[in-house]
């Protein structure tokens, strides 16, 4: 393990500061972020303040989410003259709530220096106007230093219109960003429509809401029957937070993780009860491989809220990514116990027990959701679940009820590629039909003639029928737009060996190798080493 730097000794006091900051760094390397956060505060308290025990209290508080903290360990490096960009941000956030304008200001000025947040100042002094009535909130979008953030400000003004009771441009604007951005576009939506309705724009927020996603069907539900949206204490509040979140996503997008979960934290310090910040928090711990405080995280995600089907869903395939299944398994049955009519709670179970291997129980499940389709129950359409139901009931080896969920999904949705070409695939590995099982598949082909599972179907469909040269252009067509799937790997492999093309089959068997599971590999490995022969046929 690395040294661990001490604290400056001129600042510490004693030999108990330096142990209680070396236990927090130590904790660091294993302890869940709560608890290391908790070291650091009482390594900041025994220093006295110290700089570079506050800079990581700083980090460490931000990261589990400590507001508390995270605002003492900045007043020291405030104090100190060494106030990093998230340090900033806090205090204005705090100078917000407190109704300190100048302070407010003064600490979006703060920003202004930094070469990458530059943006942010116009935008911050936008939200202060707007919260304080002072000045013109729409003024600081005329800024320079906004020109390279324009998707920001584009997100920004419908609930900067909102706040400032302009209904009738808020929606405007708001459809503006839909028809721009892409689905984080949603919580704007919503936060807009959560203004406008506590403003009494009801017909404004639900126009806002128009579309046919399920998150804006149960934001718009909600609405319509005179519920509240889940809402920041205040218009400025929810500005900050969702601008932090826009920030947060896109260092996620770029990869650039810590600062993306700074600004992921900092959208829950400043508006707690919109989810974004939360899930957002989540799947950035998650990555870090701190799963208990990604769950925590999405607790956090209110009961109600238009995204808590989306939240409870991930919560469950978090334990499984951690390996506690059966914990998976309970919670997801005991949520599906509390809402029988809820088909995202059938789903879900249905989805973990698929991953656990319980395949008749997912298969149960799914025809409860299914039930519940065919009444209205849902905006998730009956033949998305019988395909899923049909998988779940091939895994389980019960073939003919398989197929018949497949052909009911491909009655309902005869245009559904996705449909087409599961159901000829799992004909043609069964050698059925097939005839009929290419013609599905060249349907299925003609509609999404990109699709490299689609066009691997076609291509092995006409490889079983001995069609040599018209199934290896689009079998080697398949492999360019997905060259880590084993199974179009394999398919190419065979056909090669089948056309003579030894060695080009080998080289595809062993890309296919690369990434196979299960009986695949010493299927591949004996191919590779025998050759093709009729018991190691792809299937």
């Amino acid at each position: 393990m690395a040294a661990l730097a001490a604290p400056a000794a001129a600042n510490v006091g004693d030999a108990d500061a330096l142990a209680a900051y070396v236990r927090a760094r130590v904790a660091e390397a294993g302890g869940n972020p709560t608890d290391v956060a908790h070291r650091y505060g009482a390594a900041l308290t025994a220093s006295d303040g110290n700089q570079i025990v506050a800079g990581r209290a700083l980090t460490q508080a931000i990261a589990a989410g400590d507001e508390a903290l995270a605002l003492r360990a900045a007043a020291a490096l405030d104090r100190a003259g060494e106030l990093p960009v998230e340090g900033r941000l806090l205090r204005y956030e705090a100078a917000l709530k407190a109704r300190n304008w100048s302070a407010a200001n003064a600490a979006a000025d703060s920003l202004a220096k930094d070469e990458v947040f530059s943006f942010l100042p116009p935008l911050l002094r936008a939200w202060t106007a707007q919260a304080s009535g002072k000045g013109d909130s729409f003024a600081p979008l005329a800024d320079p230093r906004l020109a390279p953030a324009g998707a920001y400000v584009a997100e920004q003004r419908p609930l900067l219109l909102a706040a400032a009771g302009r209904r009738a441009e808020a929606v405007e604007a708001a459809k503006l960003v839909a028809a721009a951005a892409d689905g984080r576009a949603e919580r704007l939506r919503m936060a807009v429509a959560a203004v406008l309705v506590r403003q009494g724009g009801k017909a404004e927020a639900l126009a806002t809401l128009a579309g046919g996603s399920d998150v804006l069907a149960a934001a718009r539900a909600r609405v319509e029957a005179g519920q509240p949206l889940a809402g920041a204490d205040t218009p400025a509040a929810a500005g900050i937070a969702l601008l932090f979140l826009a920030v947060s996503r896109d260092l996620n997008a770029q990869e650039v993780r810590a600062p993306a979960l700074t600004f992921a934290r900092l959208a829950t310090f400043a508006a707690p009860q919109l989810s974004g910040g939360w899930t957002m928090a989540a799947e950035l711990l998650a990555a870090r491989g701190e799963t208990d405080a990604a769950m925590a995280a999405l607790d956090h995600v209110a009961r109600g809220d238009p995204f808590e089907a989306a939240a409870a869903s991930r919560r469950l395939e978090l334990l499984v990514q951690a390996g506690r299944k059966t914990e998976a398994l309970a919670a997801a049955r005991a949520a599906a116990e509390r809402a029988p009519h809820d088909v995202e709670a059938w789903t879900a179970l249905a989805d973990i027990e698929t991953q656990t291997g319980a395949h008749r129980e997912a298969a149960a499940a799914l025809d409860k959701a299914i039930a519940l389709a065919a009444g209205g129950e849902t905006n998730r359409p009956e033949w998305a679940l019988q395909v899923m139901r049909g998988n779940a009931l091939l895994q389980a080896g019960d073939w003919p009820a398989a197929r018949a969920a497949l052909e009911r999904a491909n009655a309902l949705a005869p245009n559904q590629p996705v449909v087409m070409n599961f159901l000829g695939y799992t004909q043609l590995e069964r050698r059925e039909n097939m005839a009929a099982a290419t013609a599905l598949i060249e349907r299925a082909s003609a509609l999404q003639p990109d699709d490299a599972a689609i066009t691997d179907s076609l291509g092995w469909a006409y490889y079983i029928r001995g069609e040599l040269p018209r199934a290896i252009p689009l079998l080697e067509k398949a492999a360019q737009g997905q060259p880590a799937d084993a199974a179009i790997n394999e398919h190419l492999g065979d056909a090669y060996y089948a056309a003579g093309r030894r060695f080009d089959a080998r080289y595809a068997w062993r890309a296919a190798l690369v990434y196979a599971e299960g009986k695949a590999v010493e299927r591949l490995k004996a191919k590779i080493d025998l050759g093709l022969t009729t018991a190691l046929a792809a299937p």
